[in-house]
């Protein structure tokens, strides 16, 4: 039987992916895989609705209808937040405007599709990250006796020392990490960005142990962290172990029980500690491969112990009572305030 040649959107959808994103807007591998699965859903979901085949669907198929219907979907039934709603919005976005050059014909149906809004959301919402004692546990349900147990101790070391992404930890080769003095790692992020980090002797030891365990004979170009099978460890594989330490902790760290700890966690962890340090925020943000000091001025409004040392330095003179007064300041409402 012989095979249909692809249509218009087909061709689209492959010179998008092709050419487009890599080339013309040099977008990094894993941008280009959210946005491949944001048009994956988008087309399956226009597909079901529409009682046509995959197949079969053109350029008609990429209407604001659709994408609205689309966004619903996301949010009712898929119970995506509004973030992860907003992103696959801004995949068929892109989409479309690469659409506007490839099929000017089509103007004004991707015109209104450009036109449908991002959803704003709840904004500063509470960041969840480990204290102190709580990294402390986590660390300590990890076995270290065994392969595997050492290579999980490894990773979450690391990303609590550096901050990093998971997948910019899952990416690193052996020739990524300097374990002699100065100990450090060079970490791959968003836009291709690349960044240094410095990393504890402690840590150092334990990355040169790793390597000698899993590399074996492998090159310089081998991957550091891998599964049982040789393979590279997935971000999905890194949420499950953190799940299972995180599940172990709780049943000794009482305060893990409220918290929703994710990979991401970490991240936020290192940032927090960085700032109770007293590093500054473009270190901060250096340090973490933030694109812009926004980003990292979230972390000043999560930390409820920095909240109380900045009341603590401005209300002392403030509530301090006249000269000779003999008024009592931990009395009532101005000593419940200086307790704070």
């Amino acid at each position: 039987m012989k095979r249909a040649r692809p249509n218009n959107l087909g061709l689209c959808v492959e010179k998008f992916f092709r050419e487009y994103l890599p080339t013309l807007r040099g977008m990094s591998l894993q941008t280009i895989r959210s946005y491949r699965d944001a048009l994956v859903l988008f087309l399956r979901f226009v597909s079901g609705h529409s009682g046509r085949r995959l197949e079969d669907l053109d350029l008609d198929a990429v209407t604001a209808e659709h994408v609205t219907q689309f966004l619903m979907f996301l949010e009712a039934e898929r119970h995506n937040s509004i973030a992860t709603r907003n992103a696959r919005l801004a995949a068929l976005h892109t989409f479309a405007r690469f659409l506007v050059t490839e099929s000017p014909e089509h103007l004004a149906q991707v015109q209104r599709v450009l036109g449908l809004p991002f959803k704003r959301g709840a904004r500063n919402a509470p960041i969840d990250y480990l204290e102190s004692a709580e990294a402390e546990t986590l660390l300590g349900q990890i076995n270290r006796s065994t392969e595997t147990g050492r290579r999980d101790y490894a990773l979450f070391a690391l990303m609590l020392n550096t901050g990093a992404r998971v997948q910019e930890v899952l990416d690193l080769k052996l020739s990524d990490v300097r374990t002699e003095p100065p100990y450090q790692v060079r970490l791959r992020g968003k836009g291709g960005k690349v960044r240094i980090c410095p990393i504890w002797a402690s840590t150092a030891g334990r990355l040169q142990d790793l390597a000698q365990q899993t590399s074996g004979g492998a090159t310089t170009d081998a991957l550091l962290f891998t599964n049982r099978r040789g393979g590279k460890l997935t971000r999905f594989g890194v949420r499950y172990l953190l799940n299972k330490y995180v599940a172990a902790s709780s049943v000794t760290a009482s305060t893990l029980q409220g918290k929703r700890i994710h990979p991401h966690s970490l991240r936020h962890t290192t940032a927090i500690y960085l700032l109770k340090a007293g590093v500054d925020f473009a270190t901060i943000s250096q340090w973490l491969g933030h694109a812009t000091l926004n980003t990292t001025m979230k972390y000043a409004r999560a930390d409820l112990d920095l909240k109380r040392q900045a009341l603590a330095q401005v209300f002392p003179e403030a509530l301090s009572p006249p000269a000779g007064s003999g008024t009592r300041v931990d009395d009532g409402l101005i000593g419940w305030l200086r307790r704070l």
